[in-house]
């Protein structure tokens, strides 16, 4: 008997493991539940999950181990496997409604954040423009190059804003994005030092997993 209750809870527990990891928007949830979208590098788009770049030997894109790293009982986390030569400024849009739905219903800003990396990061950042009005939490990893170039110029970022880059990577400081983002909430800076240059977020690594997690446990109340 201790052998099938044991065998139950490992079942119960893996359901509502699955039901953490979403690839959209659930059809029911309450105004109490919070939610934090990522969105991956390019280098995901398409049909592999784990794709490998070999030319600046950065390595394996582990999506589904940095969704597994990423998943919290406290929140929802939908990360959608993003289709090849998606336009950022489309995908970005239809985001920015998703979340606006979930706000009309209920969901207060403050327990969304949007989480993104290099061409993820740049979707993060055109989201958190789109609801400037809104002001979700937001998490910019090692991609505010786009962000801060002299073509998108008017876009700016809201709400409360963390930003962390490696510093042997060509993507550098968000503080320039800081400086033209006028209504900001708060703004946090991470500089982690790995060596491992943009290969650094290609996986669950600690160096700005840890720094992720504790900022997501202060600004949505995690407990």
């Amino acid at each position: 008997m201790k052998r099938i209750a044991c065998i139950l809870s490992l079942m119960v527990s893996a359901s509502l493991m699955a039901k953490e990891v979403l690839s959209h928007i659930p059809e029911n949830y309450s105004a109490a539940d919070k939610f934090v979208f990522y969105s991956h590098g390019y280098i995901v788009e398409g049909d592999n999950p784990r794709p490998v770049e070999t030319k600046h030997r950065w390595g394996l894109y582990d999506f589904p181990n940095i969704k597994k790293a990423l998943a919290n009982p406290s929140y929802t986390l939908i990360a959608t496997h993003r289709k090849k030569n998606t336009d950022p400024f489309v995908y970005a849009k239809a985001l920015s409604e998703n979340i606006r739905t979930l706000v009309k219903h209920g969901v207060k800003p403050s327990h969304i954040t949007v989480v993104g990396f290099s061409r993820g990061a740049f979707i993060t950042g055109l989201t958190s423009n789109y609801l400037a009005d809104v002001g979700v939490n937001t998490v910019l990893l090692a991609g505010c190059g786009r962000l801060i170039s002299s073509k998108h110029a008017n876009i700016q970022v809201y709400g409360h804003v963390l930003s962390i880059y490696e510093k042997s990577d060509g993507a550098k400081s968000c503080v320039k994005l800081k400086a033209k983002s006028m209504s900001l909430t708060s703004f946090e800076e991470v500089g982690i030092n790995t060596g491992l240059s943009h290969g650094a977020f290609y996986r669950p690594n600690d160096a700005w997993l840890i720094p992720v997690k504790n900022w997501l446990n202060v600004k949505m109340n995690l407990g």
